[in-house]
């Protein structure tokens, strides 16, 4: 029985089944996604969207969907579903039984006495779409309609009727190819079996995404459908269609796709499933990059990829060929943003972090200073040097860090313009990285670079933090740190960036203090989805994550709560109590398992409602959420295994 599974019940009701999407990935940055129905709900939602390099990698949609048709004796009954306003035409969910990942998502219909199996499978390493077709029973004789839905645009965008689209075919070995625009690729769709092509062409009109419309934006589109592929099929008889940048050999078709399904494995629990996830979240493009989420997240972000890479990577294969080629894609990605300039203040100091994490994790400290640490260097003196505009170094150690109007920190929302919070002044987590940083450089250039007077610089520096820290960041009557000093003062807001400054290897405040802030965080902050963004005791929490943009921006980061920040969270308690922390631990992560048939099937939201049940919300494969709980787990076995 497959690990992932849904039944009838549950698959005919819309309000249910329209919630939860399927997800599939590949090494090249394409996926295909949309409900266990097959019905698109947002305007993301498609069975092939590929990467284009002309257009800096962003990625646009090809195939929208295929709809299949089975007819016997003249009577025809059609699989397809899709929302025109609140009606739903056709309404092909009633005829399925049965939803499962099983590794793949699997669909069974059944119609009186026709049950069809139908497969859905990106190919690891192309522009590809495979869907696989099998006549489980029958027992008359049967025919498969296929009629593709194309949209050509960006993922980000809606396309209309127009006159302008190109939409002559060329007919290729077992299929037709279309190519709407100059600008895009040519979509080939072929089959492995031979199938009449009839041309029809026509546009479906008024297509609704009902997420969009919920969201508050546009949400309705034109789908041009050329035509429709027919073909007998018989009982035990596969059929595979494939949409692809590229023409393909048909006879190789199910070859291919019996060896890529083996070369997924079995996923039959949470942890390979959860495994499985952060391994479609590694592109090779021009560097071996992290997706930030699927699907309307960016790929190779700076920050998103300090947050996540040991988890994605380190903790999860363990490649340290992975790793190391990430780090170096960062280095010649983000030279700019590392070495002068950048509106993410902490995540050049992020990038030192995993240096750190990367010498811990493999005990090769020489060797990955000898690599890394000029760029360390050069980061941290872009920053003694006053060089770099978003942060200034004061006389007492810390980084002013403050563009008016610009959100810096990760807290980076924005509604009608301006950032919600804004956070100008000292923030917490940036000067706990910033110390971490200053403290592991000295060390390593002391210990594998022999330079005494460069660490000296820099135990200067952090030794004047050490000195100023908690006396100017320390709230007494809240008995944490404060989030940021601005210019009227601390700003006291119980938020969960102070975790920094206790989960990183060094820190600037006394263990005590650790401790402390610690159960500050445990007590209002933590819950079963992550650590929430702001108490509920504050006035501006929202504890649901919904409406329209600025109802959502408002929330963002006022409330709703982010599973990237458990890692620290477990960081910060194991290194307080130890092994004594491991059923804490354990309950922290327990609760995602629940969450792998809600949302994003087999994969882990980008964050939840800071209000119970707390529902998921935002990227439904989420890179930082992923990392953050397999961190976790790589805690846990750690200590498991001293004690």
């Amino acid at each position: 029985m497959a690990y992932l599974k849904f039944n009838k019940a549950e698959l005919v009701n819309l309000e249910y089944s329209l919630k939860r999407e399927l997800i599939a990935t590949n090494r090249t940055g394409a996926y295909a996604n949309t409900t266990i129905v097959c019905c698109n709900t947002r305007k993301y939602h498609c069975l092939l969207a590929v990467p284009i390099e002309e257009m800096n990698w962003r990625r646009h949609i090809l195939l929208s969907s295929l709809d299949e048709t089975l007819i016997q004796h003249e009577k025809e009954f059609n699989l397809g579903i899709h929302c025109y306003g609140k009606v739903f035409e056709p309404r092909g969910h009633k005829y399925i039984v049965d939803y499962e990942n099983d590794p793949i998502p699997t669909i069974t219909y059944y119609i009186g006495g026709i049950k069809l199996q139908k497969q859905l499978l990106m190919v690891e390493n192309e522009d590809r779409v495979l869907i696989k077709y099998t006549l489980l029973d029958a027992h008359s004789q049967t025919t498969l309609r296929l009629r593709p839905l194309l949209s050509f645009r960006s993922i980000h965008a809606l396309t209309s009727k127009n006159d302008v689209a190109d939409t002559r075919g060329t007919e290729i070995e077992n299929g037709m190819s279309y190519k709407l625009y100059q600008v895009l690729p040519t979509l080939y769709m072929q089959l492995s079996k031979q199938a009449k092509f009839t041309g029809e062409p026509s546009w479906y009109n008024g297509v609704t995404y009902p997420e969009e419309y919920r969201r508050g934006f546009d949400c309705t589109e034109d789908l041009f459908n050329p035509g429709y592929f027919e073909m007998p099929i018989k009982k035990g008889e596969s059929i595979i269609f494939s949409a692809s940048t590229a023409a393909c050999d048909p006879a190789s078709f199910k070859r291919q796709f019996t060896k890529e399904v083996a070369a997924i494995g079995t996923l039959d629990d949470f942890d390979s499933t959860l495994r499985h996830a952060a391994s479609r979240l590694l592109f090779h493009r021009q560097w071996l990059e992290i997706s930030s989420g699927f699907t309307w997240l960016g790929v190779g972000d700076l920050r998103t990829t300090g947050i996540c890479a040991p988890g994605i990577i380190l903790y999860n294969t363990g490649s340290v060929k992975d790793f190391t080629a990430v780090l170096d894609g960062l280095t010649e990605k983000w030279n700019t943003a590392l070495m002068s300039s950048c509106n993410y203040v902490e995540a050049p100091l992020l990038f030192i972090s995993l240096i750190q994490e990367f010498a811990a994790f493999t005990g090769r400290g020489k060797a990955i200073w000898d690599k890394y640490g000029g760029t360390v260097n050069a980061i941290l003196g872009s920053y003694m040097a006053g060089a770099r505009p978003e942060a200034r170094l004061h006389d007492n150690g810390l980084l002013w860090a403050s563009m008016p109007g610009v959100a810096l920190s990760w807290m980076n929302a924005y509604t009608e313009g301006h950032p919600v919070t804004e956070r100008g002044g000292y923030q917490v987590e940036t000067n706990a990285l910033w110390y971490n940083a200053l403290r592991f450089a000295a060390n390593m250039e002391r210990k594998h670079a022999k330079n005494n007077d460069k660490a000296a610089r820099y135990e200067d520096i952090a030794d004047k933090i050490d000195r100023n820290f908690y006396n100017m960041f320390w709230c007494e009557e809240r008995g944490h740190l404060a989030d940021y000093i601005g210019p009227d003062g601390q700003n006291k807001f119980t938020r969960p960036n102070q975790l920094f400054a206790v989960a990183l290897p060094y820190s600037p405040i006394s263990e005590e203090a650790q401790d402390l802030v610690f159960r500050a965080v445990r007590q209002d902050l933590l819950t079963t989805r992550g650590i929430r963004t702001l108490s509920p005791k504050n006035p501006l929490f929202k504890g649901i994550y919904d409406g329209n943009q600025h109802d959502r921006d408002l929330a963002y980061h006022n409330g709703s709560t982010r599973p990237w920040l458990l890692q620290y969270y477990a960081m910060a308690g194991f290194k307080l109590y130890g092994s004594a922390f491991l059923r804490e631990a354990r309950e922290m992560i327990k609760g995602f398992e629940e969450d792998m048939t809600i949302h994003g099937i087999g994969a882990v939201a980008e964050l939840y409602d800071g209000n119970p049940p707390h529902y998921p919300h935002g990227a439904i494969n989420s890179a930082t959420a992923t990392g953050a709980i397999l961190t976790v787990e790589y805690l846990i076995n750690k200590y498991k295994e001293e004690v």
